[in-house]
């Protein structure tokens, strides 16, 4: 069975990284694995990216320049910040290991690595956080399988590129909420998106087409002001076991 809690949910990164090769690397797999990655290169970065931004996870260099990783955990955890942090550093001596998970890092890999040994520890810790996510999403005519990324609407399946499929998921997850635009760049696109530009707008356009219609069939609405809500009904979702 693929991992329900992660396999097919949007699932936020702040990879924090100077070796720009290693950072490429890295970022490159988690995208392809529908993970979105934004890049910090120094510890002072990562902290105001971590304090401005919401994050499913860290990883964490420790060897880094302006502030270091065992800086930056401290500084976390001193201001109550619970994001599960990776440690991925070169430093592969007992005690370096011992000071990071006791300054609250929750795992810790050393380079050279497997990206599959990282990518598995990385949905281990997304495991331990709260709830599993369900399988199945359902909002009326609406069904999401988040394991297969398929889409169906009315009994007809609806072919989604991945950034609309993202964004449908997060309106269906906060289903008669209002989602504002900020909302939706901070957990579908990287951290130097502009919010404030049409790609949204294009976005929501393109998916009400395709639910039917340039109304979505009443799925999307547009909050004028605000952003968007997906409305009229209740979320019905399956779970792994469930009858």
């Amino acid at each position: 069975m693929k991992d329900e809690r992660v396999e097919g949910l949007t699932v936020r990164v702040l990879l924090v990284e100077d070796e720009p090769r290693v950072a490429q690397f890295v970022r490159r797999g988690l995208r392809e694995e529908q993970f979105t990655v934004d890049v910090a290169q120094d510890g002072e970065e990562a902290l105001f990216m971590a304090e401005t931004g919401e994050y499913d996870a860290m990883v964490l260099d420790l060897r880094l320049p302006k502030r270091d990783g065992i800086e930056v955990l401290t500084h976390l955890r001193a201001h109550q910040n619970k994001v599960p942090v990776l440690v991925l550093t070169a430093k592969d001596d007992l005690k370096d290991k011992v000071e990071a998970l006791n300054k609250g890092a929750d795992d810790y890999l050393v380079k050279p690595f497997k990206f599959e040994e990282l990518l598995a520890r990385l949905r281990a810790l997304l495991r331990r956080q709260g709830e599993l996510y369900p399988l199945v999403l359902r909002a009326g005519g609406l069904e999401m399988d988040t394991s297969k990324h398929s889409v169906t609407h009315a009994g007809q399946m609806v072919q989604l590129t991945t950034r609309e499929y993202s964004v449908l998921e997060f309106l269906v997850r906060n289903q008669g909420k209002v989602v504002t635009r900020t909302m939706l760049s901070e957990h579908v696109w990287e951290h130097d998106f502009d919010s404030m530009s049409n790609v949204i707008d294009v976005l929501i356009a393109r998916l009400r087409k395709k639910l039917g219609g340039d109304s979505g069939d009443g799925l999307i609405r547009t909050v004028r002001g605000s952003g968007y809500i997906l409305e009229g009904t209740d979320e019905h979702v399956d779970r792994p076991g469930a009858p």
